[in-house]
């Protein structure tokens, strides 16, 4: 791939991707909400829910690159948010982030991207096929941007690929939030190296045929395996260890767990 756009290139797995897609000596421009001294492509600001932002910046890199070879929808943000309760800003905001502005940048980028026969490529998340409690906006938004990429291959799909990538947890800021209230998942999910999630990206944007879906580790295959084919035993699993959480006091400290505490007994 020739010519590259990010999004999310601030973050630790866009700067990875970056990194490694400059390397092999692709032209590569980033956007991002802010811009980093440091980064090591050219970065455009670009609020991704804002559309008109979006379909500036997106213009602004396809004429800087002369064209478009590939674009990475992977900016995201996570948050705690308990599917009991009621949706609030968190919960848009990540429905907002993960979801539509993929969907508008995607949309930007098609005519450059149907032109040059290119393809794109969705993070989304394990969550997207293994729901996990206490984030489930996260799951939502990442599971409804599978939907997305699903619509988006039968329509597209003769003259653009569409992979959807799955990576489990990676060691980021983004779980800082749901650690800060006291929901951190740490021991429900497993974290994994970023170079996994960036070997995967290369592989759906140099394979002979594009994927339609990578995950990113053994594990995660197997995950997302057993939650498609084998829900019960998905739940299972899921359950069994959160009881364990909830045993040894893990969430005792979050008033958004309460629900979670009392029908557990505690």
């Amino acid at each position: 791939m020739r010519r590259v756009i990010v999004t999310g290139a601030g973050g630790t797995i866009g700067r990875a991707l970056c990194e490694r897609f400059r390397d092999t000596g692709a032209q590569v421009i980033g956007l991002d909400l802010t811009v980093p001294p440091d980064a090591p492509v050219p970065i455009l600001a670009c609020d991704l829910t804002d559309q008109a932002q979006v379909a500036t910046a997106v213009a602004e890199a396809i004429a800087r690159l002369g064209g478009l070879d590939l674009l990475v929808n992977n900016a995201g943000i996570g948050g705690p948010a308990p599917a009991e309760l009621a949706p609030d800003d968190t919960v848009r905001r990540q429905l907002e982030v993960n979801l539509l502005a993929a969907w508008s940048t995607t949309a930007a980028a098609l005519p450059a991207l149907e032109a040059a026969r290119g393809r794109v490529v969705f993070i989304a998340s394990r969550m997207a096929a293994l729901a996990l409690p206490l984030a489930a906006a996260y799951g939502v938004s990442k599971r409804a941007l599978v939907a997305y990429a699903d619509a988006l291959r039968l329509e597209v799909g003769t003259h653009v690929g569409v992979t959807v990538v799955y990576p489990s947890m990676i060691a980021s800021p983004i779980h800082d939030s749901t650690a800060a209230a006291g929901l951190s998942l740490d021991g429900v999910s497993h974290y994994e190296p970023v170079e996994g999630v960036v070997a995967a990206v290369v592989r759906a944007a140099t394979a002979r045929r594009p994927p339609a879906n990578l995950a990113t580790t053994r594990r995660g295959r197997l995950e997302i395996a057993i939650a498609r084919h084998f829900p019960a035993l998905a739940r299972r699993m899921v359950n069994r260890t959160v009881a364990k959480r909830l045993a040894t006091g893990s969430f005792d400290d979050s008033p958004l767990a309460a629900g979670l505490r009392r029908r557990a007994g505690r």
